[in-house]
């Protein structure tokens, strides 16, 4: 007989202060640096304005569907003007695959337009600026600050929310909420880095249905261990490798 399994769940004696959810959260940080020293935006991209046109076509598809349709799309309009004048049917054919093709269209269309109308054919660099063009809210503009001009922010997808919640880390369900709130427990220099981390984790190990947490890096970190399948050799089976959604 061997040793007794040894329990990983994080059980707190008693409500966690303030300075214990700060020094978790980011001793989370630090573990998933450890785990995923690779970890970057999966989206395939050369320059500010290809980010963005990729971030506006991945709501509700994946990052290997976008970074399938995006080189055609871009040898025919590499720039914002080149957007603007496009054929509308000819885009939709190209992004057809991604999903909403004709709710995109319309957005890559008029972004096209207003990149060059309002700001001489250049994606802005500030949050403020980039949510008033077409088809961008506050985690398109995130991940385009982030990761293409190195303004640190933080990328409020459905994998961060659910890592966070189940973290502890935040009780809320607005995106806005929970960005302001996690900005709180970690230094801003780590926010784009971090976006990325909670984003593999989510992808590979912490799903949404069933989370592997009897292989799970930081199990012992997190009070919500269980919600998956404990042993190994059944979580490891839920294990997945990229590219992801």
């Amino acid at each position: 007989m061997g040793d007794p399994p040894v329990t990983l769940a994080f059980v707190p004696r008693k409500p966690e202060s303030r300075l214990a959810l700060v020094r978790r959260a980011r001793r989370i940080n630090r573990e998933l640096a450890e785990v995923y020293p690779d970890a970057h935006c999966e989206l395939d991209f050369d320059n500010p304005f290809q980010l963005l046109v990729a971030t506006i076509l991945s709501a509700q598809t994946t990052d290997k569907r976008v970074n399938m349709v995006t080189p055609t799309l871009f040898a025919r309009y590499p720039a914002a003007a080149d957007l603007a004048a496009a054929d509308r049917e000819d885009v939709e054919k190209i992004i057809q695959s991604t999903g909403f093709f004709r709710a995109k269209t319309n957005s890559l269309l008029k972004l096209g337009q207003e990149l060059c109308d309002r700001f001489g054919g250049e994606v802005p660099r500030t949050l403020e600026e980039l949510v008033t063009l077409p088809g961008v809210g506050r985690k398109t503009a995130n991940v385009v600050l982030g990761n293409a001009f190195d303004v640190p922010g933080i990328t409020v997808d459905t994998h961060f929310q659910r890592l966070t919640r189940r973290f502890g880390w935040t009780t809320e369900t607005d995106p806005v909420k929970i960005e302001y709130e996690v900005g709180e427990l970690i230094p801003r220099k780590d926010w784009t880095i971090l976006s990325h981390r909670l984003i593999w984790h989510g992808r590979r190990i912490c799903h949404a249905r069933r989370p592997a947490c009897g292989v799970c890096p930081i199990a012992r970190l997190c009070p919500s261990y269980g919600e998956g399948p404990t042993d190994e050799e059944t979580a490891r089976k839920l294990v997945k490798s990229g590219p992801f959604s």
